[in-house]
């Protein structure tokens, strides 16, 4: 029978995609603990969840009105830590939960991002997973050296051939290679040990790679991207897809179209998780999730949503009033997150304002919140699900820990009662959990 994928979506700071939830009355406050993520990785894995995810940017959402200012008093996810550390940390406080993080393949270096990955796969035993972005803002461009962003589809250009090299170097180690026969004094063997000798238009790595194959092969890969280019790119390469459609009916469009887009390269649509983005309010009744609703939307401020707009597009919202309508030329500029950007036009119109934008992404608040009980919240979860509009839910949180805690607590039991959602793990590592096979060397090719 199939069943749902679940995973647990984090932010380094206070692991929420929200900024207002450190003020939550409710909200730990010691996120530069690692006690403070070993708890919501034990939280997850009680709850028999497959992932914990770590977004992550590398700057601070400081580009509206050019003053990081806003940011740090607002606490605006200004504390970005290194998501692959705070891994380990929940790795040791775990056994079966996967552990995905974010990293840029537009500023860092393909052996760099391979090594670290399988390093986390060997210490983890093989519950590594890798979310491939771009990067979306001259933010990171300048905190890394480069004075702007790379265009959009030259972006995922440069990310082919960066998953080339990755892949290449994860393929080099074959199975058996490690011989440790200590008599003969042979530590491993040379013929199953290849160099890449890589040279193409933005990389050259020659081999042969460091690190040897893992229990699950390689790290399981993570895509988000929802553009035309970036959906061509995740068909090709993703594993585990991301998105964060709001009705069903444009669900289910954008899923078919994505499983038969992997079909057509030769993939199993089967064998491609698609997971929706999901801000579940749970309690006992409903009632008493309302009440938790209310308190969650006490805590917002609009800076946040027009802040965190201003990252995700690549451009300061200041610029204009809030009633005030964008421009062409503005909408042109917006070179961040092409389809968050499409997605407002197409509700709106060709000349949105900030508060239009502010509406129908819901930046900074719980956007289409799933507020109730058990069964209410459970209800449209079997909805989307059986619709075939997505194969799980990536839980983002309102309130640390308290999200994750009551969507365990009240929520998984009932789904698990309805034969939507495993009772136990499968195996020890993340592809047993999902599904997926130990996939052979040169699968991508």
């Amino acid at each position: 029978m199939r069943q749902m994928i679940l995973t647990g979506f984090l932010q380094a700071q206070n692991c929420s995609v929200l900024a207002s939830t450190w003020r939550h009355p409710e909200g730990r406050t010691d996120f530069l603990s690692a006690d403070y993520y070993q708890h919501i990785a034990r939280v997850l894995e009680a709850g028999k969840f497959h992932l914990a995810f770590f977004d992550d940017r590398l700057a601070m959402p400081d580009m509206l009105g050019g003053d990081h200012a806003h940011t740090v008093a607002h606490g605006i996810r200004c504390v970005k830590l290194d998501p692959i550390v705070v891994l380990m940390t929940m790795a040791m406080a775990t056994s079966r939960l996967g552990l995905g993080a974010t990293y840029s393949t537009t500023y860092y270096e393909p052996f760099h991002v391979a090594r670290l990955f399988q390093t986390l796969d060997h210490m983890s035993g093989g519950r590594a997973a890798w979310n491939i972005v771009t990067s979306v803002n001259d933010g990171e461009a300048m905190n890394m050296g480069h004075e702007e962003h790379l265009a959009h589809d030259l972006r995922y250009d440069r990310a082919d051939e960066f998953m080339e090299v990755v892949l290449g170097h994860w393929d080099a180690w074959e199975d058996g290679a490690i011989l440790m026969d200590k008599a003969a004094g042979r530590f491993a063997d040379p013929a199953k040990i290849h160099r890449l000798d890589h040279r193409g238009a933005f990389f050259r790595s020659r081999g042969p790679f460091t690190v040897p194959r893992t229990p699950q092969g390689h790290p399981v890969l993570i895509q988000a991207g929802a553009s035309g280019r970036g959906r061509e790119f995740a068909a090709r390469w993703g594993e585990v897809l991301f998105v964060a459609q709001d009705s069903i009916p444009a669900a289910r469009k954008a899923y078919a179209e994505m499983k038969a887009a992997t079909t057509a390269l030769g993939r199993d649509p089967e064998k491609l998780s698609i997971g929706r983005l999901t801000y579940p309010v749970a309690a006992a009744s409903k009632a008493e999730a309302e009440d938790k609703m209310a308190v969650i939307e006490a805590g917002y401020d609009e800076v946040d949503g027009l802040s965190l707009l201003s990252e995700a597009m690549n451009f300061d919202f200041a610029k204009r009033g809030l009633d005030e309508a964008f421009s062409d030329a503005d909408i042109a500029a917006m070179t961040g997150i092409q389809a968050m950007r499409n997605r407002v036009l197409e509700a709106v119109g060709p000349n949105p304002t900030p508060r239009d934008f502010l509406r129908v992404t819901g930046r900074g608040r719980p956007h289409n919140a799933l507020v109730g009980g058990p069964k209410e919240i459970a209800d449209v979860l079997e909805e989307w699900f059986a619709a075939r509009a997505c194969d799980g839910f990536v839980i983002a949180a309102s309130a640390i820990p308290g999200t994750y805690e009551d969507f365990v607590t009240h929520v998984v039991p009932e789904l698990q009662k309805r034969g939507l959602f495993h009772q136990e793990y499968e195996g020890p590592t993340l592809r047993e959990n999902l599904g997926l096979a130990r996939p052979e060397r040169g699968w991508w090719k």
